[in-house]
């Protein structure tokens, strides 16, 4: 018996079991399809889903083939700029700038190749779930050969619903989809362009009344358009090659582009109704889908993955109660919900169709960035939700100040080694004690799960064993900041608490059984 099935392996399925695989999660990948995907469908992530495949030890292998542009553009019909977003000058603090871009295959085929590291994980393609069944120790997956219709069955403890927006888990267990749907169909063309035949070098939102549209070079020469159809258009008539040649002019020759895919499509903003049946929970699409206009629909999915897999662990090992699994969709639905609201509410903007509107709009942009404030607002990408939980397993159950926000990722320097690393690199897949206040006692005091103990010194002080150098003082500006002198990390590095002590070990004790209020 296993410990998890995952049904599905794209991207989240794949990235849920590089996850479980470093926690030593016994764990088996189901995926109807026998390759990874051979079409470009996600198309970006932010620098929140770099350090999740960092936390998979796979960050160095997926940011090789990504492409982070230095600024987005929101333009008028004319392609004039009324709204900037400076990428190249944007650090949240998490160890990378806050846009990439992807190519899809290549990141399904990093992450297959993560799981060849574990050989407690196992992946079975050309299989897809026909059924889920569960008693009170574990649940049984009924599975059929694609090829030749042949069933099994397999056991294991937990089952993973990572199959996408018409997920056959989430149909299984009998969980509906709540929300709605677009009534605007949009045209999706992928396509490879030879750098001198790009007319438009940076994502640009194209706010034209007549056709809202998104473009943007990717990497590996990859360009990606998305235009808004016009009423009347049929998919059959925007996917003509004719057609395409036309849309896709004015930012790159069409005579030197290359079409991988051209498809019509209308986006959602659904979320399942529940998040847990049993032994049964969804991930990514599977849980939730969302407008695309700040391309966080897979990062959403990837912060599920980061969420639930070290809970997962802990219940797995004995460490947990089952209980704490009730806080992965406590803590994922509030910040998933606020960023399918920021998406429509800059979706709201985007897709302006009266010319009337749409000069009123860009008058109003233009003129409000004007004041220092707004355009910094707009321009340092401040709009974005934090990654922060408003309750969960946090101490107290509550967020208060740093409490529920996620800690930063600066370099540091560690004892034998003049070459800073970027924080999570030392820290473990486990929980973590960070901060100048850390010393031996707080390590005997320590009585819960296993942790790293980190003691911070300031730049230019040599470490020791268990030490870490602050290099441009991120670190020690965090604490003072925040007036505190540890820090108590949990696995996806969110703080957990910021003092040690009894009271600390009853609120762990409290986390682990479920109920950490």
């Amino acid at each position: 018996m296993y410990d998890v099935v995952i049904i599905g392996c794209g991207p989240v399925g794949a990235l849920t079991a590089n996850l479980l695989g470093t926690h030593g999660v016994r764990t088996l990948v189901v995926e109807r399809g026998t390759a990874p995907h051979q079409q470009p469908r996600a198309f970006s992530c932010d620098d929140e889903a770099l350090r999740v495949y960092q936390q998979a030890g796979l960050r160095q292998e997926v940011a090789a083939d990504m492409y982070p542009p230095d600024a987005a553009e929101y333009v008028n019909a004319r392609g004039r700029a009324f709204a900037t977003i400076a990428l190249d000058e944007i650090d949240f603090g998490l160890g990378s700038r806050p846009l990439h871009f992807f190519d899809q295959p290549r990141l399904e085929a990093s992450l297959r190749v993560g799981l060849a590291r574990f050989a407690h994980v196992t992946l079975r393609t050309g299989v897809e779930l026909v059924d889920l069944e569960q008693d009170d120790d574990a649940v049984t997956a009924v599975l059929r050969d694609v090829a030749t219709g042949e069933r099994s069955r397999v056991r294991a403890r937990y089952a993973l619903g990572c199959d996408g927006a018409r997920s056959a888990t989430r149909a299984a267990v009998g969980i509906p989809l709540v929300g709605g749907s677009s009534a605007e169909p949009w045209l999706a063309i992928s396509g490879t362009a030879a750098p001198d035949a790009v007319r438009v070098r940076r994502p640009r939102f194209v706010c034209d009344w007549r056709r809202p549209a998104f473009v943007s070079p990717g990497a590996f020469g990859s360009y990606r358009l998305e235009f808004m159809l016009r009423d009347g258009e049929s998919a059959e008539e925007v996917t003509r090659p004719g057609t395409v040649a036309e849309l896709v002019a004015p930012y790159v020759d069409p005579d030197r582009f290359t079409v991988t895919r051209a498809v019509v499509y209308t986006f959602h903003n659904l979320v399942a109704e529940r998040w847990r049946a049993g032994r049964v929970l969804l991930l990514g699409d599977a849980a939730h889908q969302m407008p695309p206009f700040l391309g966080q629909g897979l990062c959403s999915g990837l912060r599920d993955a980061a969420n639930l897999t070290w809970k997962l662990a802990l219940v797995l090992r004995g460490r947990a109660e089952p209980a704490l699994l009730d806080s992965y969709e406590l803590e994922r639905r509030p910040h998933t919900e606020e960023m399918a609201a920021t998406s429509v509410r800059l979706g709201r903007v985007f897709l302006v169709r009266n010319r009337f509107a749409a000069f009123l709009r860009d008058s109003v942009l233009r003129a409000a960035q004007l004041v220092p404030r707004v355009r910094r607002f707009v321009r340092h990408f401040e709009f974005k939700p934090l990654p922060a939980h408003r309750r969960g397993v946090m101490a107290g159950g509550v967020r208060r100040g740093p409490v529920g926000t996620m800690f930063p990722q600066p370099r540091v320097v560690v004892a034998g080694s003049a070459t800073p690393v970027l924080l999570d690199e030392v820290l473990g897949s486990g929980f973590a004690v960070i901060g100048p206040g850390v010393d031996a006692r707080a390590a005997a005091r320590w009585q819960g799960p296993p942790a790293r103990f980190l003691r911070v010194v300031p730049p230019g002080v040599t470490p020791r064993r268990d030490e870490v150098a602050d290099v441009d003082g991120a670190l020690a500006e965090w604490f003072a900041r925040h007036r505190v002198e540890l820090a108590v990390l949990r696995p996806d590095r969110f703080v957990y608490a910021t003092t040690a002590g009894e009271a600390l070990t009853r609120s762990l004790k409290a986390a682990m059984s479920g109920h950490p209020c």
